[in-house]
Protein backbone atom coordinates (compact mmCIF):
# COMPACT_ATOMS: atom_id res chain seq x y z
CA UNK A 1 0.00 0.00 0.00
CA UNK A 2 1.34 3.56 -0.40
CA UNK A 3 1.18 6.30 2.09
CA UNK A 4 -2.35 7.26 1.34
CA UNK A 5 -3.83 4.00 1.36
CA UNK A 6 -2.21 3.47 5.09
CA UNK A 7 -3.71 6.27 6.14
CA UNK A 8 -7.21 5.28 4.93
CA UNK A 9 -6.66 1.74 6.17
CA UNK A 10 -5.92 3.04 9.82
CA UNK A 11 -8.94 5.62 9.97
CA UNK A 12 -11.35 2.36 9.16
CA UNK A 13 -9.66 1.01 11.86
CA UNK A 14 -10.11 3.37 14.35
CA UNK A 15 -14.32 3.92 13.00
CA UNK A 16 -14.55 0.32 13.68
CA UNK A 17 -13.31 0.96 16.94
CA UNK A 18 -15.60 3.52 17.65
CA UNK A 19 -18.44 1.23 16.63
CA UNK A 20 -17.85 -0.67 19.29
CA UNK A 21 -17.36 1.65 21.44
CA UNK A 22 -20.59 3.29 20.44
CA UNK A 23 -19.34 6.49 19.77
CA UNK A 24 -20.41 8.69 16.50
CA UNK A 25 -17.47 10.41 16.10
CA UNK A 26 -14.18 10.83 18.03
CA UNK A 27 -11.36 14.13 18.19
CA UNK A 28 -7.59 13.81 17.97
CA UNK A 29 -6.02 16.65 19.69
CA UNK A 30 -1.89 17.33 18.43
CA UNK A 31 -1.31 16.75 21.97
CA UNK A 32 0.29 14.24 24.91
CA UNK A 33 -0.65 14.66 28.40
CA UNK A 34 1.44 17.31 29.58
CA UNK A 35 -0.54 19.81 26.84
CA UNK A 36 2.96 21.18 25.98
CA UNK A 37 4.29 22.50 22.33
CA UNK A 38 6.06 19.95 21.93
CA UNK A 39 5.18 16.24 21.97
CA UNK A 40 7.42 13.06 22.18
CA UNK A 41 7.60 10.70 18.92
CA UNK A 42 5.00 7.84 21.01
CA UNK A 43 2.51 10.75 21.42
CA UNK A 44 2.17 11.90 17.58
CA UNK A 45 -1.56 10.18 17.31
CA UNK A 46 -2.44 12.82 14.80
CA UNK A 47 0.35 11.95 12.40
CA UNK A 48 -0.29 8.52 12.62
CA UNK A 49 -3.48 8.58 12.32
CA UNK A 50 -3.94 11.46 9.20
CA UNK A 51 0.11 11.83 8.18
CA UNK A 52 0.08 15.59 8.86
CA UNK A 53 2.91 15.89 11.36
CA UNK A 54 3.15 19.72 11.90
CA UNK A 55 2.83 21.19 15.13
CA UNK A 56 -0.72 22.54 15.50
CA UNK A 57 -3.91 20.86 14.52
CA UNK A 58 -6.89 18.42 15.21
CA UNK A 59 -8.83 15.64 13.53
CA UNK A 60 -12.24 14.19 13.84
CA UNK A 61 -13.45 10.80 12.65
CA UNK A 62 -16.94 10.29 12.45
CA UNK A 63 -19.00 7.18 10.38
CA UNK A 64 -18.94 8.31 7.06
CA UNK A 65 -16.31 11.10 7.20
CA UNK A 66 -13.49 12.90 8.59
CA UNK A 67 -11.88 16.08 9.03
CA UNK A 68 -8.70 17.64 9.31
CA UNK A 69 -7.99 20.99 11.08
CA UNK A 70 -5.09 23.03 10.66
CA UNK A 71 -3.76 26.28 10.63
CA UNK A 72 -2.51 28.77 7.78
CA UNK A 73 1.06 27.61 8.39
CA UNK A 74 0.26 24.07 7.08
CA UNK A 75 -2.42 24.45 4.51
CA UNK A 76 -0.58 23.36 2.04
CA UNK A 77 1.75 20.67 3.95
CA UNK A 78 -1.41 19.10 5.14
CA UNK A 79 -3.06 18.87 1.45
CA UNK A 80 0.41 17.05 0.74
CA UNK A 81 0.74 14.82 3.48
CA UNK A 82 -2.93 13.30 3.99
CA UNK A 83 -5.38 12.01 1.53
CA UNK A 84 -7.91 14.32 0.03
CA UNK A 85 -10.57 11.56 -0.43
CA UNK A 86 -10.29 10.47 3.39
CA UNK A 87 -10.28 14.03 5.25
CA UNK A 88 -11.90 17.32 4.45
CA UNK A 89 -9.60 20.25 5.10
CA UNK A 90 -10.52 22.90 7.37
CA UNK A 91 -8.84 25.95 9.08
CA UNK A 92 -8.21 25.66 13.04
CA UNK A 93 -9.27 29.41 13.45
CA UNK A 94 -12.12 30.01 10.91
CA UNK A 95 -13.68 26.49 11.60
CA UNK A 96 -14.30 26.28 15.61
CA UNK A 97 -14.15 22.44 15.25
CA UNK A 98 -17.05 22.01 18.06
CA UNK A 99 -19.47 24.25 16.07
CA UNK A 100 -18.21 21.92 13.16
CA UNK A 101 -18.55 18.87 15.05
CA UNK A 102 -22.48 19.73 15.93
CA UNK A 103 -23.19 20.73 12.58
CA UNK A 104 -22.82 16.70 11.29
CA UNK A 105 -24.55 15.27 13.85
CA UNK A 106 -27.93 14.80 15.30
CA UNK A 107 -28.89 15.15 18.70
CA UNK A 108 -28.25 12.04 20.57
CA UNK A 109 -24.98 11.40 19.46
CA UNK A 110 -22.21 10.52 21.55
CA UNK A 111 -18.36 11.98 20.86
CA UNK A 112 -15.51 10.48 22.24
CA UNK A 113 -12.51 12.18 23.11
CA UNK A 114 -9.57 11.51 25.82
CA UNK A 115 -9.44 13.01 28.56
CA UNK A 116 -5.42 13.11 29.29
CA UNK A 117 -5.17 14.97 25.79
CA UNK A 118 -7.26 18.00 26.39
CA UNK A 119 -7.66 20.79 28.67
CA UNK A 120 -10.27 21.20 31.28
CA UNK A 121 -10.84 24.23 30.09
CA UNK A 122 -11.91 22.54 26.25
CA UNK A 123 -13.70 19.80 28.46
CA UNK A 124 -15.86 22.38 29.95
CA UNK A 125 -16.38 24.48 26.88
CA UNK A 126 -17.18 21.63 24.27
CA UNK A 127 -19.31 19.72 26.79
CA UNK A 128 -21.70 23.00 26.96
CA UNK A 129 -21.70 23.32 23.20
CA UNK A 130 -22.45 20.05 22.34
CA UNK A 131 -24.88 19.68 25.40
CA UNK A 132 -27.12 22.84 23.61
CA UNK A 133 -27.43 20.64 20.79
CA UNK A 134 -28.21 17.20 22.78
CA UNK A 135 -24.92 15.82 22.27
CA UNK A 136 -23.23 13.93 24.85
CA UNK A 137 -19.22 14.28 24.94
CA UNK A 138 -17.74 11.04 26.37
CA UNK A 139 -14.57 10.12 28.28
CA UNK A 140 -12.70 7.54 26.65
CA UNK A 141 -10.28 4.96 29.01
CA UNK A 142 -8.82 3.60 25.94
CA UNK A 143 -7.47 5.39 22.84
CA UNK A 144 -8.90 4.13 19.83
CA UNK A 145 -5.44 5.03 18.32
CA UNK A 146 -3.63 3.01 21.01
CA UNK A 147 -5.12 0.50 20.64
CA UNK A 148 -3.95 -0.18 16.72
CA UNK A 149 -0.78 1.60 16.68
CA UNK A 150 1.22 -1.68 16.51
CA UNK A 151 4.72 -0.14 16.18
CA UNK A 152 4.21 2.53 18.11
CA UNK A 153 7.54 4.33 19.96
CA UNK A 154 8.51 3.30 23.19
CA UNK A 155 8.93 5.82 25.45
CA UNK A 156 12.47 7.18 25.79
CA UNK A 157 14.60 6.13 29.10
CA UNK A 158 16.75 8.86 28.98
CA UNK A 159 18.39 9.32 32.48
CA UNK A 160 17.16 12.72 33.88
CA UNK A 161 20.10 15.62 34.02
CA UNK A 162 20.81 16.83 37.98
CA UNK A 163 20.65 20.69 36.36
CA UNK A 164 23.28 22.01 39.11
CA UNK A 165 22.80 25.76 40.89
CA UNK A 166 25.75 26.77 39.54
CA UNK A 167 23.69 26.84 36.16
CA UNK A 168 20.28 27.64 37.66
CA UNK A 169 21.59 30.31 39.84
CA UNK A 170 18.83 29.08 42.60
CA UNK A 171 18.44 25.94 44.31
CA UNK A 172 15.14 24.05 43.87
CA UNK A 173 13.94 24.30 47.62
CA UNK A 174 14.33 28.39 47.58
CA UNK A 175 12.09 27.88 44.53
CA UNK A 176 9.66 26.16 46.51
CA UNK A 177 9.60 28.19 49.38
CA UNK A 178 8.88 30.93 47.12
CA UNK A 179 6.44 29.50 45.52
CA UNK A 180 4.71 27.66 48.90
CA UNK A 181 4.43 31.00 50.52
CA UNK A 182 2.39 32.74 47.83
CA UNK A 183 0.17 29.07 48.61
CA UNK A 184 -0.24 29.78 52.08
CA UNK A 185 -1.02 33.82 51.35
CA UNK A 186 -3.91 32.93 49.17
CA UNK A 187 -5.29 30.13 51.79
CA UNK A 188 -4.10 26.79 49.13
CA UNK A 189 -3.06 23.58 49.82
CA UNK A 190 -1.10 22.60 47.19
CA UNK A 191 -0.81 23.19 43.55
CA UNK A 192 -0.86 20.65 40.24
CA UNK A 193 1.64 20.72 37.82
CA UNK A 194 1.55 18.70 34.49
CA UNK A 195 3.48 20.62 31.60
CA UNK A 196 7.33 19.64 31.77
CA UNK A 197 8.99 23.31 31.78
CA UNK A 198 7.52 24.42 34.81
CA UNK A 199 8.55 21.20 36.81
CA UNK A 200 11.74 21.12 35.33
CA UNK A 201 12.86 24.56 36.46
CA UNK A 202 11.13 24.13 40.04
CA UNK A 203 13.03 21.04 40.44
CA UNK A 204 16.24 22.11 38.70
CA UNK A 205 15.89 19.22 36.03
CA UNK A 206 16.75 18.45 32.38
CA UNK A 207 16.04 15.69 30.27
CA UNK A 208 15.96 14.22 26.98
CA UNK A 209 12.60 12.85 26.73
CA UNK A 210 11.12 15.29 23.86
CA UNK A 211 13.34 16.29 21.13
CA UNK A 212 14.23 20.28 20.91
CA UNK A 213 12.85 20.52 24.86
CA UNK A 214 15.24 18.94 27.07
CA UNK A 215 12.84 18.16 29.66
CA UNK A 216 11.93 15.04 31.53
CA UNK A 217 8.11 14.31 31.42
CA UNK A 218 6.06 14.00 34.58
CA UNK A 219 3.49 15.49 37.21
CA UNK A 220 4.24 16.75 40.24
CA UNK A 221 2.33 18.53 43.31
CA UNK A 222 3.89 21.42 45.27
CA UNK A 223 2.53 21.79 48.74
CA UNK A 224 1.67 24.79 50.75
CA UNK A 225 4.41 23.42 53.43
CA UNK A 226 6.96 23.38 50.31
CA UNK A 227 6.68 19.51 50.10
CA UNK A 228 6.66 18.58 46.94
CA UNK A 229 5.54 14.82 45.22
CA UNK A 230 6.64 13.74 41.82
CA UNK A 231 5.42 11.40 39.75
CA UNK A 232 7.62 10.20 37.06
CA UNK A 233 9.40 7.40 35.07
CA UNK A 234 11.34 6.10 38.02
CA UNK A 235 13.61 4.00 35.70
CA UNK A 236 14.53 7.48 34.40
CA UNK A 237 16.39 8.46 37.93
CA UNK A 238 18.57 7.57 40.14
CA UNK A 239 16.64 8.39 43.78
CA UNK A 240 19.28 8.61 46.16
CA UNK A 241 21.55 11.22 43.97
CA UNK A 242 18.06 12.71 42.94
CA UNK A 243 17.31 13.38 46.65
CA UNK A 244 20.43 14.18 47.36
CA UNK A 245 20.11 17.03 44.45
CA UNK A 246 16.53 18.24 45.35
CA UNK A 247 15.81 17.73 48.97
CA UNK A 248 13.96 15.45 51.49
CA UNK A 249 10.89 16.62 51.20
CA UNK A 250 10.62 15.97 47.37
CA UNK A 251 8.84 12.43 47.63
CA UNK A 252 9.24 10.57 43.88
CA UNK A 253 6.07 8.38 42.77
CA UNK A 254 5.93 5.98 39.57
CA UNK A 255 3.77 7.43 36.87
CA UNK A 256 1.31 4.40 37.59
CA UNK A 257 0.54 5.71 41.19
CA UNK A 258 -0.62 9.24 39.18
CA UNK A 259 -4.27 8.22 39.63
CA UNK A 260 -4.12 7.21 43.60
CA UNK A 261 -2.12 10.06 44.41
CA UNK A 262 -4.24 12.57 42.93
CA UNK A 263 -7.60 10.86 44.63
CA UNK A 264 -5.96 10.64 48.15
CA UNK A 265 -5.37 14.71 47.37
CA UNK A 266 -9.03 14.68 46.75
CA UNK A 267 -10.07 12.48 49.44
CA UNK A 268 -7.94 14.81 51.73
CA UNK A 269 -10.33 17.79 50.69
CA UNK A 270 -7.62 20.09 50.19
CA UNK A 271 -7.60 23.01 47.76
CA UNK A 272 -5.78 22.53 45.20
CA UNK A 273 -4.83 25.08 42.67
CA UNK A 274 -4.27 24.19 38.99
CA UNK A 275 -4.53 25.78 35.29
CA UNK A 276 -8.03 24.74 33.28
CA UNK A 277 -6.02 25.77 30.07
CA UNK A 278 -3.03 23.95 30.41
CA UNK A 279 -3.34 20.88 32.97
CA UNK A 280 -5.07 18.27 31.47
CA UNK A 281 -9.05 17.29 32.16
CA UNK A 282 -8.58 14.23 33.51
CA UNK A 283 -5.68 14.94 36.65
CA UNK A 284 -7.98 17.77 37.39
CA UNK A 285 -11.39 15.82 37.34
CA UNK A 286 -9.78 12.55 38.66
CA UNK A 287 -9.37 15.02 42.24
CA UNK A 288 -12.57 16.69 42.09
CA UNK A 289 -14.37 13.39 41.78
CA UNK A 290 -12.23 12.56 45.10
CA UNK A 291 -13.58 15.72 47.34
CA UNK A 292 -10.30 18.10 45.99
CA UNK A 293 -11.81 21.98 45.90
CA UNK A 294 -10.34 22.82 42.91
CA UNK A 295 -9.30 26.46 42.38
CA UNK A 296 -8.31 28.07 38.99
CA UNK A 297 -5.61 29.77 38.50
CA UNK A 298 -2.58 30.65 36.25
CA UNK A 299 0.90 28.15 37.22
CA UNK A 300 2.22 30.25 39.75
CA UNK A 301 5.96 29.34 37.98
CA UNK A 302 4.81 31.08 35.06
CA UNK A 303 6.41 34.61 36.02
CA UNK A 304 9.29 33.52 38.09
CA UNK A 305 10.57 30.95 35.44
CA UNK A 306 10.24 33.82 32.64
CA UNK A 307 12.31 36.36 35.04
CA UNK A 308 15.65 35.23 35.00
CA UNK A 309 18.43 35.36 37.51
CA UNK A 310 21.92 37.05 37.12
CA UNK A 311 23.11 33.27 36.61
CA UNK A 312 20.52 31.98 33.68
CA UNK A 313 21.15 35.73 31.83
CA UNK A 314 25.20 35.11 32.45
CA UNK A 315 24.64 31.70 30.86
CA UNK A 316 22.33 33.12 28.33
CA UNK A 317 24.75 35.73 27.27
CA UNK A 318 27.36 32.86 26.91
CA UNK A 319 25.52 30.80 24.99
CA UNK A 320 24.75 33.37 23.06
CA UNK A 321 28.14 34.44 21.64
CA UNK A 322 29.41 30.94 21.27
CA UNK A 323 26.13 30.03 18.96
CA UNK A 324 27.04 33.54 17.17
CA UNK A 325 30.70 32.06 16.09
CA UNK A 326 28.42 29.11 14.58
CA UNK A 327 26.47 31.05 12.73
CA UNK A 328 29.16 33.47 11.92
CA UNK A 329 31.19 30.80 10.21
CA UNK A 330 28.17 29.26 9.00
CA UNK A 331 27.34 32.23 6.90
CA UNK A 332 30.96 33.02 5.98
CA UNK A 333 30.96 28.79 4.69
CA UNK A 334 28.20 29.62 2.60
CA UNK A 335 29.76 33.12 0.87
CA UNK A 336 32.96 30.89 0.03
CA UNK A 337 30.22 28.09 -1.77
CA UNK A 338 28.77 30.80 -3.44
CA UNK A 339 31.98 32.12 -4.98
CA UNK A 340 33.36 28.59 -5.33
CA UNK A 341 29.86 27.85 -7.61
CA UNK A 342 30.10 24.49 -6.58
CA UNK A 343 26.26 23.82 -6.07
CA UNK A 344 26.17 20.28 -6.95
CA UNK A 345 24.51 18.09 -4.14
CA UNK A 346 24.19 21.61 -2.26
CA UNK A 347 20.22 21.75 -0.99
CA UNK A 348 18.34 22.94 1.68
CA UNK A 349 18.68 20.09 3.88
CA UNK A 350 22.78 20.20 3.58
CA UNK A 351 23.09 23.21 4.29
CA UNK A 352 20.68 22.81 7.58
CA UNK A 353 23.67 19.80 8.26
CA UNK A 354 26.54 22.54 7.75
CA UNK A 355 24.93 25.16 10.20
CA UNK A 356 24.39 22.12 12.78
CA UNK A 357 27.90 20.82 12.27
CA UNK A 358 29.12 24.41 13.20
CA UNK A 359 27.19 24.82 16.49
CA UNK A 360 28.18 20.81 17.44
CA UNK A 361 31.83 21.68 18.00
CA UNK A 362 30.40 24.64 20.46
CA UNK A 363 31.40 23.98 24.19
CA UNK A 364 28.25 22.58 26.15
CA UNK A 365 26.20 22.52 22.89
CA UNK A 366 23.27 19.72 23.14
CA UNK A 367 20.79 19.82 20.46
CA UNK A 368 18.96 22.55 18.30
CA UNK A 369 15.96 24.40 19.51
CA UNK A 370 13.96 23.83 17.30
CA UNK A 371 13.70 22.34 13.66
CA UNK A 372 15.88 24.38 11.13
CA UNK A 373 14.15 26.38 8.37
CA UNK A 374 16.27 25.77 5.83
CA UNK A 375 14.33 28.01 3.16
CA UNK A 376 15.13 28.94 -0.50
CA UNK A 377 13.29 31.38 -2.55
CA UNK A 378 9.72 30.59 -2.58
CA UNK A 379 10.52 28.66 0.01
CA UNK A 380 11.05 31.19 2.76
CA UNK A 381 7.63 32.83 2.18
CA UNK A 382 6.39 29.45 4.26
CA UNK A 383 7.16 30.90 8.10
CA UNK A 384 7.12 27.31 9.37
CA UNK A 385 8.48 25.37 6.43
CA UNK A 386 10.56 22.33 6.93
CA UNK A 387 12.73 20.82 4.13
CA UNK A 388 12.30 17.64 5.76
CA UNK A 389 8.39 17.77 4.78
CA UNK A 390 9.15 16.91 0.84
CA UNK A 391 12.12 16.88 -1.45
CA UNK A 392 14.34 19.58 -0.23
CA UNK A 393 14.90 22.81 -2.79
CA UNK A 394 18.40 22.84 -4.32
CA UNK A 395 20.61 25.67 -3.89
CA UNK A 396 21.66 28.20 -6.86
CA UNK A 397 18.53 29.32 -8.03
CA UNK A 398 17.58 31.96 -5.93
CA UNK A 399 18.53 34.81 -4.81
CA UNK A 400 17.72 34.90 -1.26
CA UNK A 401 17.78 32.47 1.70
CA UNK A 402 16.31 32.49 4.78
CA UNK A 403 17.48 30.62 7.74
CA UNK A 404 16.06 30.51 11.26
CA UNK A 405 17.51 28.06 13.81
CA UNK A 406 18.72 28.02 17.54
CA UNK A 407 20.51 25.99 19.83
CA UNK A 408 19.80 24.22 23.35
CA UNK A 409 23.05 24.95 25.30
CA UNK A 410 23.44 23.50 28.95
CA UNK A 411 23.70 27.14 29.59
CA UNK A 412 21.21 29.02 27.36
CA UNK A 413 19.02 28.65 24.77
CA UNK A 414 19.21 30.55 20.99
CA UNK A 415 17.02 31.88 17.91
CA UNK A 416 17.88 33.80 15.41
CA UNK A 417 17.57 34.29 12.14
CA UNK A 418 19.41 35.63 8.99
CA UNK A 419 18.11 36.71 5.38
CA UNK A 420 21.29 36.08 3.09
CA UNK A 421 21.70 36.76 -0.49
CA UNK A 422 23.04 34.17 -2.27
CA UNK A 423 21.99 35.09 -5.91
CA UNK A 424 20.94 37.91 -7.80
CA UNK A 425 18.50 40.21 -5.86
CA UNK A 426 15.87 42.84 -7.47
CA UNK A 427 15.32 46.64 -5.93
CA UNK A 428 12.24 45.26 -4.32
CA UNK A 429 14.01 42.66 -2.39
CA UNK A 430 16.12 45.38 -1.34
CA UNK A 431 13.46 47.51 -0.35
CA UNK A 432 11.28 44.93 1.56
CA UNK A 433 14.59 43.53 3.29
CA UNK A 434 14.95 47.05 4.41
CA UNK A 435 11.79 47.89 6.20
CA UNK A 436 12.23 44.46 7.84
CA UNK A 437 15.04 45.44 9.62
CA UNK A 438 14.00 48.85 10.06
CA UNK A 439 11.32 47.70 11.97
CA UNK A 440 13.27 45.28 14.02
CA UNK A 441 15.39 48.08 14.76
CA UNK A 442 12.85 50.66 15.70
CA UNK A 443 11.85 47.61 18.54
CA UNK A 444 15.37 46.95 19.46
CA UNK A 445 15.46 50.50 20.27
CA UNK A 446 12.37 50.94 22.28
CA UNK A 447 11.39 52.53 25.71
CA UNK A 448 8.42 51.87 27.12
CA UNK A 449 7.30 52.28 31.24
CA UNK A 450 6.90 49.60 33.66
CA UNK A 451 3.42 47.69 33.33
CA UNK A 452 3.77 47.76 29.39
CA UNK A 453 2.99 44.61 27.56
CA UNK A 454 3.99 43.13 24.70
CA UNK A 455 0.61 43.75 22.58
CA UNK A 456 1.91 47.40 23.12
CA UNK A 457 5.14 47.40 21.52
CA UNK A 458 4.28 45.12 18.51
CA UNK A 459 3.15 48.05 16.01
CA UNK A 460 6.73 49.61 16.27
CA UNK A 461 7.88 46.61 14.46
CA UNK A 462 5.64 46.43 11.97
CA UNK A 463 5.22 50.69 11.33
CA UNK A 464 7.96 50.58 8.40
CA UNK A 465 5.75 47.79 6.45
CA UNK A 466 2.74 49.36 7.36
CA UNK A 467 3.98 52.60 5.69
CA UNK A 468 4.42 51.37 2.48
CA UNK A 469 1.40 49.27 2.75
CA UNK A 470 2.65 45.72 3.64
CA UNK A 471 2.31 43.63 6.75
CA UNK A 472 2.95 39.85 8.16
CA UNK A 473 0.79 37.41 9.88
CA UNK A 474 2.79 36.71 12.83
CA UNK A 475 3.47 37.20 16.39
CA UNK A 476 6.74 39.82 16.83
CA UNK A 477 8.57 38.07 18.88
CA UNK A 478 8.09 35.04 21.66
CA UNK A 479 9.30 34.86 24.86
CA UNK A 480 12.37 32.25 25.05
CA UNK A 481 13.49 29.81 28.23
CA UNK A 482 17.08 28.99 29.92
CA UNK A 483 17.75 25.37 28.63
CA UNK A 484 14.09 24.98 28.25
CA UNK A 485 11.66 25.62 25.84
CA UNK A 486 12.36 28.02 22.52
CA UNK A 487 8.69 28.84 23.05
CA UNK A 488 8.19 30.74 26.46
CA UNK A 489 5.09 32.57 27.72
CA UNK A 490 3.80 34.18 29.41
CA UNK A 491 5.93 37.00 27.53
CA UNK A 492 5.10 37.49 23.97
CA UNK A 493 5.09 40.58 21.43
CA UNK A 494 2.26 40.57 19.19
CA UNK A 495 -1.03 42.28 17.99
CA UNK A 496 -2.81 39.63 19.83
CA UNK A 497 -0.39 39.05 22.42
CA UNK A 498 -0.34 38.01 25.99
CA UNK A 499 -1.43 41.38 28.27
CA UNK A 500 1.30 40.76 30.53
CA UNK A 501 3.65 43.17 31.07
CA UNK A 502 7.22 42.86 30.60
CA UNK A 503 9.32 42.18 32.75
CA UNK A 504 13.43 42.30 33.62
CA UNK A 505 14.75 39.08 33.01
CA UNK A 506 12.64 37.98 30.13
CA UNK A 507 13.82 37.06 27.32
CA UNK A 508 12.17 37.50 24.04
CA UNK A 509 12.70 37.04 20.41
CA UNK A 510 12.56 40.38 17.88
CA UNK A 511 11.31 39.00 14.89
CA UNK A 512 9.76 41.20 12.03
CA UNK A 513 9.04 39.89 8.78
CA UNK A 514 7.79 39.72 5.32
CA UNK A 515 6.37 36.94 2.93
CA UNK A 516 5.43 37.05 -0.86
CA UNK A 517 3.72 33.60 -1.70
CA UNK A 518 5.26 31.52 -4.40
CA UNK A 519 8.33 34.52 -4.17
CA UNK A 520 10.39 34.94 -1.56
CA UNK A 521 10.43 35.47 2.53
CA UNK A 522 12.60 37.92 4.72
CA UNK A 523 13.03 37.44 8.81
CA UNK A 524 15.39 39.25 10.54
CA UNK A 525 15.60 38.07 14.39
CA UNK A 526 17.73 38.61 17.05
CA UNK A 527 17.08 37.91 20.85
CA UNK A 528 16.79 40.46 23.50
CA UNK A 529 17.00 40.69 27.67
CA UNK A 530 14.13 43.23 28.98
CA UNK A 531 16.57 45.84 31.20
CA UNK A 532 15.97 48.39 33.37
CA UNK A 533 17.36 51.81 31.83
CA UNK A 534 19.10 54.38 33.92
CA UNK A 535 16.66 56.76 35.42
CA UNK A 536 15.58 59.45 33.38
CA UNK A 537 11.95 61.79 33.66
CA UNK A 538 9.48 60.60 36.07
CA UNK A 539 8.85 57.15 35.05
CA UNK A 540 10.99 54.20 35.43
CA UNK A 541 11.98 52.62 32.16
CA UNK A 542 12.53 49.79 30.45
CA UNK A 543 14.40 48.68 26.88
CA UNK A 544 16.23 45.86 25.47
CA UNK A 545 19.50 44.44 25.67
CA UNK A 546 20.49 42.99 23.07
CA UNK A 547 21.72 39.01 23.44
CA UNK A 548 22.65 37.84 19.68
CA UNK A 549 25.49 38.82 17.54
CA UNK A 550 25.30 38.12 14.35
CA UNK A 551 26.12 40.19 10.78
CA UNK A 552 22.58 40.97 8.93
CA UNK A 553 24.02 40.97 5.43
CA UNK A 554 23.84 44.62 4.26
CA UNK A 555 23.94 43.58 0.34
CA UNK A 556 20.07 43.41 0.75
CA UNK A 557 20.07 47.29 2.43
CA UNK A 558 18.53 50.10 0.33
CA UNK A 559 20.67 52.77 1.83
CA UNK A 560 18.35 55.20 0.12
CA UNK A 561 15.48 54.12 2.69
CA UNK A 562 17.57 54.51 5.76
CA UNK A 563 17.83 57.29 7.93
CA UNK A 564 20.48 59.03 9.81
CA UNK A 565 19.77 56.82 12.64
CA UNK A 566 19.15 53.83 11.59
CA UNK A 567 22.96 54.15 9.94
CA UNK A 568 24.23 54.49 13.11
CA UNK A 569 22.29 51.92 14.70
CA UNK A 570 23.58 49.30 11.53
CA UNK A 571 26.88 50.60 11.96
CA UNK A 572 27.54 50.53 15.84
CA UNK A 573 25.30 46.83 15.85
CA UNK A 574 28.34 45.43 13.43
CA UNK A 575 31.11 47.49 15.37
CA UNK A 576 29.72 45.40 18.03
CA UNK A 577 29.69 42.15 16.42
CA UNK A 578 33.16 42.48 15.49
CA UNK A 579 34.39 43.15 18.66
CA UNK A 580 32.88 40.19 20.24
CA UNK A 581 33.44 37.72 17.91
CA UNK A 582 36.96 38.42 16.09
CA UNK A 583 38.67 37.20 19.16
CA UNK A 584 37.03 34.10 18.54
CA UNK A 585 37.34 33.42 15.06
CA UNK A 586 40.38 33.09 12.72
CA UNK A 587 41.51 32.35 9.27
CA UNK A 588 39.06 32.67 6.43
CA UNK A 589 36.37 33.02 8.73
CA UNK A 590 37.96 36.51 10.47
CA UNK A 591 38.40 37.68 6.99
CA UNK A 592 34.66 37.77 6.43
CA UNK A 593 33.64 38.97 9.53
CA UNK A 594 35.87 41.75 8.42
CA UNK A 595 34.25 42.91 5.49
CA UNK A 596 30.38 42.03 7.00
CA UNK A 597 30.85 43.99 9.49
CA UNK A 598 32.60 47.07 7.79
CA UNK A 599 30.69 50.57 7.65
CA UNK A 600 28.14 51.47 5.87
Amino acid sequence: MNHFEIIAARVAQVRATLAQQELDAFIVPHDDEHLGEYIPAHAERLAWLTGFNGSAGLAIILPQQAALFVDGRYTVQARLQSPAETFSFLHLVDDPHIDWLAQQLDSGARVGFDPRLHSLTWYQNAKAQLGEHGIELIAVTDNPIDLHWSDRPAPGKHPVILYSEALAGQSSQTKRELLASDLRKRGLDAVLLTQAEPINWLLNLRGRDVERLPVVLGYAVLYANASMDFIVDTDKLDCIAFSQHAGQDVSVYPIDKLGALLRRIGSDQQRVLADPNSANAWTQLTMEEAGAILVAGQDPTMLPKACKNDVELAGMRAAHLRDGVAVTRFLAWLDRLIAAGEFDGVDEGTLADQLEAFRREQEHYVEPSFDTISALGPNAAMCHYRHTNGVPRPFGQDAIYLVDSGGQYLDGTTDITRTVKVGEVSAEHKAMFTRVLQGHIALDQARFPRGTSGIQLDVLARMPLWQAGYNYDHGTGHGVGHFLSVHEGPQRISPKGSLVPLMPGMVLSNEPGYYREDGFGIRCENLEIVVELPGQGELAMLGFERLTYVPFDTRLIDRDLLSPAEFRWINEYHAEVHRRLSPLLEGEDLAWLEQATRLL
